[in-house]
């Protein structure tokens, strides 16, 4: 038998109810496959009052924090902005919060939660995540914490994901890390999920905000190229319908990405097949000729040039990988 959890959801003004929705609803499916009330959760606010969600829901917490039952997790679900998240008048709940570390608890960052948990000084040496727009801005703060642009991130007692449906991908990878792959399938089906997304799975910021770029054809040109990944489009016309030369796109790619087109498209297209090879059952071929290469051999060839390894020793490494995390449950 295991011993039943309890889940505490610290509640911020404006928290995504998505988010807080994702991570319960997991526990709760969990409690359905395991066949037992593995997990209860439950909310909490700073004072006791009703918080209001980001889309206008008032959600009557359970408990206020001062008289918050006894806890095996707790979770600070917030989508301030940073710093907002970490403003002082947080004290209460940083307070809390290290109270809840001080007795062994899991913590958890949902949205920016992470920033939260960083200001009560509880995220040293860890890695976190939260929102792509505010992880700049989170690292400058706390240069103890590796803040990575991950979709979620496990680390030692410290769990955290950027908003929306990320939470629903964490606590599944974290119950999965629990119970074993077969239960973590069993979630995947109760939910209508192919797969999982990876835990270094990057979060998908707009074009320009991930490539740093200024110039307007320059992001339409990578626009371009990240929607025709399957059929790749020739550089003379990707040129022309971005309203620019052959040579102006070349010098374009080189004074900002130090790339020739041709080559930065390969590099998405292998990156495209990296994922697909890690995170689905498509097989090898599928897989290549899907992300435009012409052949098994082309495909082979060209991924063992950029990762140093062949298709099929990656889609190995990455199971073998999986076996072993799924295989052992985690304290």
């Amino acid at each position: 038998m295991i011993s039943p959890q309890r889940h505490g959801f610290v509640l911020l003004p404006r928290f995504s109810l998505l988010a807080l929705a994702g991570a319960t609803d997991a526990l709760a499916a969990a409690n359905d496959v395991l066949e037992q009330a593995a997990y209860s959760t439950f909310t909490l606010s700073l004072d006791g009052a009703p918080v209001r969600a980001a889309c206008g829901t008032r959600v009557v917490p359970n408990h206020a924090l001062a008289d918050a039952p006894p806890m095996d997790a707790v979770f600070v679900v917030s989508d301030l902005p940073y710093p907002d998240a970490a403003r002082d008048e947080h004290a209460a709940l940083h307070t809390f919060l290290r109270g809840q570390a001080a007795g062994g608890r899991l913590l958890g960052g949902i949205g920016t939660g992470a920033a939260v948990l960083a200001q009560a000084g509880l995220l040293g040496n860890h890695r976190a995540t939260l929102h792509w727009a505010l992880g700049q801005q989170l690292a400058a703060a706390h240069a103890d914490v590796v803040v990575s642009s991950n979709v979620y991130e496990i680390d030692s007692g410290r769990l955290s994901c950027t908003g929306s449906t990320a939470s629903l991908d964490l606590m599944l990878a974290w119950l999965g890390q629990r119970h074993g792959q077969r239960v973590a399938q069993a979630l995947l089906a109760h939910f209508g999920l192919e797969r999982l997304r990876a835990h270094d799975e990057k979060q998908r910021a707009p074009v320009a905000a991930r490539t740093g770029l200024s110039s307007a054809k320059l992001t339409e040109a990578v626009s371009l190229m990240e929607a025709n990944l399957g059929e790749p489009l020739p550089t003379e016309d990707i040129a022309q319908l971005v309203g620019v030369s052959r040579r102006q796109l070349e010098r374009l790619f080189k004074q900002h990405l130090d790339e020739l087109p041709s080559r930065y498209y390969a590099e998405l297209r292998l990156a495209r097949a990296r994922r697909l090879l890690q995170q689905t059952s498509q097989s090898i071929l599928q897989i290549g000729l899907g992300c435009g290469f012409s052949s098994g051999s082309h495909f082979s060839n060209a991924y063992r040039a950029r990762f140093g390894r062949t298709p099929r020793e990656e889609r190995s490494q990455r199971a073998a990988a999986w076996r072993d995390h799924t295989e052992t449950p985690s304290p």
